[in-house]
């Protein structure tokens, strides 16, 4: 795989705004969501580890895709021993449900961009002392866009990533809170189960072309 530097990484996923989140036991599914993403402008693919054989499924993309066309990354990664895995499997970027301090060391000691989950001012403030690149607002749909216009006001310098419960409605709305990116799952790639992989670019496309709106406002 071709190294990249962990600015460009975090670069790349703020321009583009948009973080898929893919939860599949098929490897070969796994590359034409990728794919599809790609094509839509996403800028990252999660591969969570909830998912049967996650690190082969990061390994065989990371094959696939070895010019870095688009990054990979690790998600539901619990500890320090899982993300290593990943990031030998070739995972570009590590996303947790909450902080993990030693997985935050270990990341930050390979240089790989790391994004635990933060439900609340103090758990955001304590992953970013533990060197977290972008917080995961998590579970975004209970939280809400509220929430990160919240935060921002006295941590002005968060980079929050809202997860779940984002859709084309509302995505807007978390941009103009402040989100610096959105990972969206069930909501994008739900086509993939019937076979129907364009429908993933469009809707890639959609959230891309919003999420720019929103910023230019």
């Amino acid at each position: 795989m071709t190294p990249l530097f962990k600015v460009k990484i975090l670069s790349r996923i703020v321009e583009s705004g948009l973080v898929a989140i893919v939860r599949t036991d098929s490897s070969d599914q796994a590359a034409r969501i990728a794919e599809a993403c790609a094509h839509g402008g996403a800028a990252a693919v999660e591969i969570t580890f909830t998912v049967p054989g996650a690190a082969a499924v990061i390994s065989d993309l990371a094959k696939r895709y070895s010019s870095g066309e688009i990054l990979l990354g690790a998600g539901t990664v619990l500890d320090p021993e899982t993300a290593r895995i990943a990031i030998l499997a070739g995972a570009h970027f590590v996303v947790s449900p909450a902080l993990n301090p030693e997985t935050a060391r270990l990341c930050n000691r390979y240089q790989v961009p790391y994004m635990p989950g933060a439900a609340t001012v103090g758990e955001v403030i304590a992953a970013m002392e533990c060197g977290a690149d972008i917080v995961k607002v998590f579970p975004g749909e209970i939280l809400g866009p509220a929430f990160v216009k919240a935060v921002k006001g006295p941590l002005p310098q968060a980079q929050l990533m809202p997860t779940g419960g984002v859709n084309l409605e509302n995505v807007a709305q978390w941009i103009n809170a402040g989100a610096v990116a959105i990972g969206v799952g069930g909501n994008l790639t739900a086509g993939a189960k019937s076979g129907d992989f364009p429908s993933i670019s469009h809707l890639a496309r959609q959230f891309v072309e919003k999420i720019k709106e929103a910023r230019a406002r």
